[in-house]
C-alpha cells in the first residue's frame, strides 16, 4: 500500500465521521438546543471534515515535489488552516444562531475521530518506512 493510498482511505473515512457526527451532533443539538443547536452541530462537523481534509490533500499534491517543497506546502496548509479556523471561529462567536458548547462539543468530536482515524488507517497500511525506494542490485559477495 502506498501513501495516496493510505490519504485516499483517511479521506473517505473521514467522509465517514463527519456523517455520524454530523448525525448523531445534529440530533443531539436539535434535542438539547432546537435550530440553533443543529445548526451549530452541523458546523462545527463541516469545519472539522474540511480541516481534517485539507491535511491529506496537501500531503496528496505536495508528494510530486521535492522534500523541501513537500514539507513546505504541508507547513504552509496546516498554517493557513490555523488562521481560517481562528477567523471562523472568531465570526461565529458572535452570531445569534450558534450555541457555543454544541459546536465545541462537535469540533473536538470531530478533531480526535480523524486522529483516530489516522492512526488506525496508517498502523492497518503496514507501510514500510522507505516504501517507494528502489535498492540498488545486489553484489556478488564472492568478488574481491
Amino acid at each position: 500500500m502506498n501513501a495516496q493510498k493510505i490519504l485516499t482511505d483517511v479521506l473517505r473515512y473521514t467522509g465517514f465521521l463527519a456523517i455520524v457526527i454530523a448525525l448523531v451532533g445534529g440530533g443531539l443539538g436539535f434535542l438539547f438546543a432546537s435550530t440553533n443547536g443543529l445548526i451549530s452541530a452541523l458546523i462545527g462537523t463541516g469545519l472539522a471534515a474540511v480541516f481534517a481534509s485539507i491535511t491529506a490533500l496537501s500531503i496528496i499534491g505536495a508528494m510530486r515535489y521535492d522534500i523541501a517543497a513537500f514539507f513546505g506546502i504541508v507547513m504552509g496548509s496546516w498554517l493557513l488552516k490555523i488562521i481560517i479556523f481562528i477567523v471562523i471561529l472568531a465570526l461565529l462567536r458572535e452570531a445569534d444562531f450558534v450555541q457555543p458548547l454544541v459546536l465545541f462539543f462537535t469540533v473536538i468530536a470531530g478533531a480526535v475521530g480523524t486522529m483516530l482515524i489516522d492512526v488506525i488507517v496508517v498502523y492497518r497500511s503496514r507501510l514500510g518506512y522507505a516504501s517507494d525506494a528502489v535498492l540498488p542490485p545486489a553484489q556478488d559477495e564472492t568478488a574481491p
